[in-house]
C-alpha cells in the first residue's frame, strides 16, 4: 500500500463561497482568543492522565474509566460505523457510551461553542482531519501519550499529536453495474467529455478537498477540465457520501464521481449493483481520534482513545474501512495506491478551494 502527501498548488480566488466549518474558523480565528483560553484554570485536569506512560499504565485507565462509569463522543461517523466500535468497547470494558452524530461542521461548531460557555460535556472527538485540526487551534484538543502510535503508518500522526488518523476516507469513482459496462468506465477524466456520461454523473456537494488533490495532479488546466465536463454533460450534486453511494446502487446516479472507497467495497460485497475504479492517483482524507482537553471523563477518553488504534482498527477492517494500522497491511494489499490531503492545507485554504469547487461543480449544476 503506497501513500503520499498531496501539494496543493497556490490557486489564488477572490469572491469567496465557503464551507460553513470555514466559516466557523474564520470566526475562531478572528477572536482575540482561542476557545479553551477563555475557560478557566491552568493546564487540563485529565492532562496527567492522558500523559502518563507508566508500566501500570493499562491498569490506571481501566480501573478510572470504571470508576467514572461513562464516556461522551461527538462523532460524524455513521450510527452503524461508530456503534460497532463502541459495542465492543462496552463489551470490552462495560463502560456506558454516549454518542452524540453530527457532520464534522456541526461537530467543530458544537464544540467551539461549548468551550467558549465552559461547558465540559465531551470526552471524544471522531471526525474529519480538518475539523480536527480546527479543534486543535482552538486548543480543545489533548494529547495523548498512547504507546499504540507506534503502530500506525507515519502519515497518520501530526506533528502536535493532538488527533490521530486511524482510518482514511478514499475518493473513488463508483458505477451502477447494470447501468455501466466496465469496458466503458473512463480511464482518464477527460473521457468524461463523451457525450454518452450526459446525464449519469454524479458528485458530493462538499468535496474540495478531493478537488485540491485531483488539481494537484491535473495542474491547472484541471479547473477548466472539470468545468467543461459539467458544461458538456451536467452533473448531480449530491449532500452525503452515504446517500451518493445509495443512489448508485438504486441507479438514479449511474457514475458518481465522489465516493468513499469503504462504503462502495462494503455494498458490493453485500450483493449491491455497484463496484468502484480508480482515475489514479485516489484522494485520500484522514478522519481521527482526539481527546477532549477537559474531558470529563478523561480515563474512560484515553482508555477509548487506545481502544481506536488497537481493537477498533481491525472493526473498522471488518466494515470496509481503511485503517492506519501498519499490522493490518497485508489486509490492504488491494487498496488502490493514495495521497493523502494535508489537512492543515485543507484548513488554511479551505475556502479557496471551496470557491474553486463551487465553480467547478455546484453554480453550473443549478
Amino acid at each position: 500500500m503506497r501513500t503520499d502527501s498531496v501539494f496543493n498548488p497556490a490557486l489564488r480566488g477572490s469572491s469567496l463561497i465557503p464551507h460553513p466549518s470555514s466559516l466557523l474558523l474564520a470566526f475562531c480565528l478572528a477572536t482575540a482568543l482561542p476557545a479553551a483560553a477563555q475557560t478557566k484554570g491552568g493546564d487540563a485536569p485529565g492532562a496527567g492522565i492522558a500523559l502518563y506512560q507508566g508500566a501500570d499504565r493499562a491498569q490506571r485507565l481501566v480501573e478510572g474509566a470504571k470508576k467514572e462509569g461513562t464516556l461522551a463522543i461527538y462523532t460524524s461517523a455513521t450510527t452503524g460505523d461508530m456503534g460497532a466500535v463502541t459495542a465492543a468497547f462496552e463489551k470490552k470494558y462495560g463502560i456506558k457510551v454516549n454518542v452524540w452524530r453530527a457532520g464534522s461542521e456541526a461537530i467543530l461548531q458544537r464544540a467551539v461553542t461549548e468551550a467558549r460557555g465552559r461547558r465540559h460535556e465531551v470526552d471524544i472527538f471522531e471526525t474529519n482531519g480538518p475539523e480536527l485540526e480546527a479543534l486543535h487551534r482552538e486548543q480543545i484538543l489533548q494529547e495523548v501519550k498512547s504507546p499504540h502510535l507506534s503502530e500506525l503508518m507515519p502519515q497518520a500522526i501530526p506533528a502536535h499529536r493532538e488527533w490521530i488518523a486511524t482510518r482514511l476516507n478514499i475518493f473513488v469513482a463508483a458505477y451502477n453495474t447494470n447501468l455501466v459496462k466496465k469496458e466503458d468506465l473512463p480511464k482518464t477524466w477527460r473521457d468524461l467529455l463523451d457525450p454518452k456520461w450526459k446525464g449519469k454523473l454524479g458528485i458530493e456537494a462538499y468535496d474540495h478537498d478531493w478537488y485540491s488533490g485531483v488539481i494537484g495532479e491535473l495542474g491547472e488546466p484541471g479547473l477548466r477540465l472539470f468545468r467543461d465536463i459539467v458544461a458538456a454533460n451536467g452533473i448531480s450534486v449530491r449532500k452525503g457520501h452515504t446517500l451518493l453511494s445509495n443512489l448508485v446502487v438504486s441507479g438514479e446516479v449511474p457514475l458518481a464521481l465522489t465516493v468513499y472507497h469503504y462504503r462502495a467495497e462494503y455494498l458490493k460485497t453485500q450483493g449491491a449493483p455497484i463496484d468502484w475504479f480508480v482515475v489514479p492517483p485516489a484522494i485520500a482524507r484522514p478522519n481521527g481520534v482526539a481527546m477532549a482537553r477537559r474531558a470529563p471523563h478523561p480515563h474512560a477518553a484515553a482508555l477509548f482513545f487506545d481502544f481506536m488504534l488497537t481493537d477498533a482498527q481491525e472493526i473498522l477492517l471488518q466494515r470496509s474501512f481503511t485503517p492506519t494500522s501498519t499490522r493490518l497491511a497485508a489486509a490492504l494489499k488491494n487498496v488502490p495506491p493514495f495521497k493523502i490531503v494535508d489537512s492543515k492545507v485543507i484548513l488554511d485554504e479551505g475556502e479557496k478551494w471551496t470557491r474553486l469547487y463551487e465553480e467547478a461543480f455546484i453554480k453550473q449544476a443549478r
